[in-house]
């Protein structure tokens, strides 16, 4: 079997793995507290919970920034996603993630996550334009 091949019975055989146990509510209008509040908490939803103190900087966009910016607006205008969707993909891509990429970087994560997942791209075709970009930016440097 090839990679692709084999790449693809991978992916297929994980997609509906899901980290934990999920119970079907009988109804959404009596749960537990506790179920209640793991609800409200995303991990976006930061406030209120303990942090160091930092400083805020005024910091101008870098050109990949706004790049990614524009293309996720673009994949909103184009019907990809809406920005809902992006927000739960964020959510969805775990703490470590979530808490260990800047803002944009996690953007684009769940803009390849997304566009690979609804079939839009391929994964070798997001891999060989990976390969491409790294090349030219290597080619400038």
């Amino acid at each position: 079997m090839s990679a692709p091949n084999r790449f693809d019975e991978l992916q297929h055989r994980v997609a509906d793995l899901a980290p934990v146990f999920r119970e079907p509510l009988d109804s959404p209008y009596e749960i537990s507290n506790d179920l209640f509040a793991a609800l409200r908490h995303v991990l976006h939803d930061v406030g209120g919970q303990p942090d160091i103190p930092i400083e805020y900087q005024e910091k101008e966009e870098e050109p990949w920034e706004m790049s990614t910016y524009v293309t996720c607006e673009c994949l909103g205008w184009r019907g990809v996603w809406n920005s809902e969707e992006r927000r739960r993909a964020e959510n969805d891509l775990g703490a470590t993630l979530y808490f260990g990429l800047p803002y944009y970087a996690r953007w684009v994560t769940v803009a390849a996550k997304t566009l690979v997942a609804k079939g839009l791209i391929t994964p070798d075709e997001l891999s060989a334009k990976l390969d491409e970009v790294r090349a030219r930016r290597e080619a400038r440097a």
